[in-house]
């Protein structure tokens, strides 16, 4: 779905379930680095491995590149991934419009989602200068990575909404799908997300106003 074209709004919002890396913190810069020195290990191509890096938990990721390899070994080198990925926070940057989004959420019910554990979220939230908000979902809330709903559907159920109630926000194909199993409305968050029909896309956050209603419901608002 291209870019909206012309003023949209998303109403009968109850709560927003926010995504990280791509959404509200611009990660590339040291996942490349880090997916990279990771592929040249293995012989694999860098650009083959970063085309399916976003969205998921790394052992996830590391299963569908090595779909051979026994799962321990993929957690082995998921911690080791998460190690080089929490200590190098440099390019690390807020989303355009990410630092005023959440800002107007502060008295709104939202969660963050994320396939990062709480280690990396902490570290990338705090380089990028963001509020962590006060619920979270890591990696180490659920069980399955995305696109499996679990991290979603255990975000909405921590804020007390039924799913059909929340909008996800997300960047990556596998979190996009995650969301819409989940059975919610999706606001894709930059150009990744533009090839997988969210139910709205945005440049960045920018695009993106909130409005809280007398009744407690949320309207979110689309700037073309």
């Amino acid at each position: 779905m291209a870019p909206t074209s012309t003023p949209q709004t998303i109403g009968a919002v109850k709560a927003l379930l926010l995504d990280m890396d791509g959404t509200l913190v611009n990660s590339d810069a040291v996942v490349e680095r880090c997916w990279r020195r990771w592929a040249a290990e293995h012989g694999l191509d860098g650009d083959s491995v970063i085309s399916v890096v976003h969205g998921r938990q790394g052992h996830a990721t590391m299963a569908v590149l090595l779909p051979d390899r026994p799962h321990e070994e993929n957690l082995a080198d998921n911690a080791r991934m998460l190690a080089w990925e929490t200590s190098d926070v440099e390019g690390v940057v807020p989303v355009a419009g990410a630092p005023a989004f959440l800002a107007s959420l502060a008295r709104l019910p939202h969660a963050l989602v994320t396939s990062a554990d709480r280690g990396l979220s902490r570290a990338r939230m705090d380089a990028a200068a963001l509020p962590m908000p006060r619920v979270r979902v890591t990696a180490e809330s659920v069980s399955a990575s995305k696109p499996d709903p679990e991290g979603f559907l255990k975000g909405a159920a921590e804020l007390g909404f039924a799913p059909a109630d929340c909008v996800a926000f997300e960047d990556s194909e596998v979190g996009i799908a995650a969301a819409r199993a989940a059975g919610m409305r999706v606001v894709g968050v930059g150009p990744r997300a533009a090839a997988h029909a969210p139910t709205a896309h945005v440049r960045d956050l920018t695009q993106v106003r909130v409005e809280a209603l007398p009744d407690g419901g949320l309207t979110l608002h689309i700037a073309p």
